[in-house]
């Protein structure tokens, strides 16, 4: 389960577009981020994506990708021209498609790959369905079926892109959006459609026209939104997000990726373990709540053509630093690493120790005490990459390299003040305590 948000000017103070992405995922499935670069391919070649193989392109542009370590596709990814998408799962009506196809993550890496706008990207991705379908287990240990959805933008403009098997629907964005794992586009605000949508909602009596059929209210699946609980999350993003409308900025997007709910807002003590249904900031436990924000990213796409990136790299966005990511600088060699298993070497299984201490711990306590220092780490950095954004690249790479190892720091410092994980009986503590040990942690496997 995952939240997607962007926005466009004028409600962003800089008249940037904004774009903004949670990941959940479940608790051990590491999720690497890195960039890969732009290539040229022989004619006639085959790409192998998660399950299938599908013809190659002459040349594909160069990605920005965060994606469980498991999968080809990505949950979150930019490319070089300053496109940006996010995807979510979507419950329908319709039985989500169980034979091994294209799956959402990987209709995310070829919309990058493949197109230089998010117009360009919005026609890959639906020609790339119609041709070979989506479907196929999208889960880590947990076998999870389901169709998608998907925000993409470039520094001009934004679409929400929803999808049941081949059928798809799409919106322009105005103003600022929220997508969660529910579908959301209504009656009157379809501007292409295509795969047999169309003929489907006829048939079905939803409609006569593109312009009457409302896709959630029409296949919105009502039972398995019970479980997922998508309509709750989109309307506490957009809630969030309107407080700061029309002077939205990067750090609003940040905090809204942030955000517990209204009972963590009026609970000084609220505990990852309060958490009743879904929150944007995503917090697993024990019972069907599988799912956790495993990493996070914001983008800002200047009209000048200048592209700013900040991403986590890490779960759990409350307790991460946002670090600054210029296109075509290097990044570090541990951002790259997270598999199933804790991995010292991994920057994503370090932050676990951090993460998952607090998760069994006194989360509030930890989090008041981190989150101020974090909130000025961010300012000073985002101070400092606006200094050198048009200083030559050793220059830049030698600012960004500097955050990042002063977030590493603050973090390292903030998980060694900790006390030992405690073997707590309580249920929510329980169900970490059986992923700690499978992971191998190392606190926990001593101490079992």
């Amino acid at each position: 389960m995952c939240d997607t948000m962007v926005a466009l000017p004028p409600v962003t103070l800089s008249g940037a577009v904004i774009f903004a992405k949670n990941s959940d995922r479940e608790r051990n499935e590491g999720q690497p981020f890195a960039a890969f670069p732009r290539a040229a391919h022989a004619a006639g070649s085959r790409l192998r994506c998660t399950y299938i193989d599908i013809p190659q392109v002459a040349e594909t542009h160069a990605t920005l990708l965060s994606r469980p370590f498991w999968c080809w596709g990505a949950e979150i990814g930019a490319n070089e021209h300053g496109v940006v998408i996010g995807n979510e799962a979507m419950v329908a009506t319709i039985a989500p498609g169980t034979e091994k196809k294209l799956i959402g993550m990987d209709l995310v890496r070829l919309g990058l790959e493949r197109a230089a706008t998010a117009a360009g990207a919005v026609e890959v991705i639906t020609r790339l369905l119609e041709a070979h379908g989506q479907g196929g287990p999208c889960g880590h240990l947990h076998e999870h079926f389901y169709d998608n959805g998907f925000i993409i933008a470039d520094r001009r403009e934004a679409y929400v892109l929803e999808t049941i098997g081949q059928f798809w629907a799409v919106e322009r964005v105005s103003g600022f959006r929220a997508l969660s794992n529910a579908f959301s586009i209504g009656r009157g605000a379809i501007w292409r459609a295509g795969g047999g949508l169309l003929e489907h909602a006829r048939a079905a009596g939803f409609c006569s026209s593109l312009e009457d059929l409302d896709v959630a209210a029409s296949y919105l699946s009502l039972e398995r939104d019970a479980v997922s609980q998508g309509r709750a999350p989109c309307s506490r993003a957009t809630e969030v997000l309107a407080r700061n409308a029309p002077r939205l900025t990067t750090a609003h997007l940040m905090a809204a990726l942030r955000d517990h709910g209204a009972a963590a807002e009026a609970d000084p003590r609220w505990h990852p373990a309060h958490l009743q249904g879904r929150s944007i900031c995503m917090h697993a436990g024990e019972g069907l709540r599988r799912s956790q924000s495993t990493a996070s990213m914001v983008s800002e796409l200047r009209g000048d053509g200048r592209v700013l990136h900040w991403a986590t790299a890490s779960s759990a966005p409350c307790l991460s630093i946002f670090k600054p990511v210029l296109p075509g600088l290097v990044l570090p060699e541990d951002a790259a690493r997270a598999g199933e298993s804790y991995d010292a070497t991994s920057l994503w299984w370090r932050h676990e120790m951090l993460h998952r201490a607090a998760e069994r711990g006194d989360f509030a306590a930890i989090l008041a005490d981190f989150a101020p220092q974090r909130d000025a780490l961010e300012a000073d950095f985002r101070a400092r990459i606006e200094a050198v954004l048009a200083a030559p690249l050793a220059e830049q790479q030698s600012v960004m390299d500097a955050c990042w190892a002063e977030a590493a720091a603050l973090e390292a410092r903030a998980t060694a003040s900790l006390p030992a994980m405690p073997d707590a009986a309580a249920a929510h503590a329980a169900s970490w305590r059986e992923l700690d040990l499978r992971a191998g942690l190392p606190q926990v496997c001593e101490a079992a």
